[in-house]
C-alpha cells in the first residue's frame, strides 16, 4: 500500500510538473512574458497614443516616408519603444539608408521578436518590441557592414533618449 502512495504522489507530482512545463520554458524563451504592458488593452493604447503611433504600434500600420522627425536626429542616444520605453536600438547604429525611415544595421539583444508578414503577399521580417509587443517596422538583408542588415523603423514607434 505505501508503494502505491507513493507511486501516486511520484505521479501528481510528476503530472504537476509537466503542466507547468510549458509556461516555464514561454518564460524562459520570452523573458517579457508577464509584461504590464501585455495587459494594456486596445482601448487604453489609444488614449495614451497619438493617432499615428497607436495605429503604427497596434495595428502594424506605416508612416509616410520622410516624414518623420527622427530622420534628422543625429546626437548620441538610444532609440526605444515609444510604447512602453525599451531601449531598442543605439545612435551609433543608425545610419542613412535614403528609405524615408530611421535605419539601423542592428539592434540592442533582446529587445525585438520577428515574424514573417505576407501583407503585401510576398514575405519579408517584421520586428515588434519584445517588452509591448508594439510594431516598429521591418527588417531587410540590404544594410551596411557589419550586419549586412536595415531595420527599417517608423519613426512613429520611436523615442529617442539623449545621452
Amino acid at each position: 500500500m505505501s508503494i502505491q502512495h507513493l507511486s501516486r504522489r511520484g505521479f501528481l507530482m510528476a503530472t504537476a510538473l509537466a503542466a507547468a512545463a510549458p509556461s516555464l520554458a514561454l518564460a524562459a524563451e520570452d523573458p517579457y512574458a508577464n509584461s504590464p504592458f501585455r495587459k494594456i488593452n486596445d482601448a487604453e493604447w489609444r488614449v495614451r497614443l497619438l493617432p499615428a503611433s497607436y495605429e503604427v504600434l497596434r495595428h502594424e500600420d506605416t508612416e509616410r516616408p520622410g516624414s518623420s522627425p527622427l530622420l534628422n536626429e543625429h546626437r548620441k542616444g538610444t532609440f526605444a519603444c515609444l510604447g512602453c520605453g525599451l531601449p531598442i536600438f543605439k545612435s551609433e547604429w543608425k545610419y542613412e539608408s535614403g528609405t524615408g525611415w530611421p535605419s539601423f544595421y542592428t539592434a540592442i539583444p533582446g529587445a525585438l521578436m520577428k515574424k514573417t508578414d505576407l501583407a503585401i503577399g510576398v514575405p519579408r521580417t517584421e520586428y515588434h518590441c519584445a517588452q509591448c509587443l508594439g510594431h516598429q517596422g521591418h527588417v531587410f538583408p540590404d544594410g551596411p557592414k557589419p550586419t549586412g542588415l536595415r531595420y527599417c523603423n517608423n519613426g512613429v514607434a520611436l523615442k529617442f533618449i539623449p545621452a
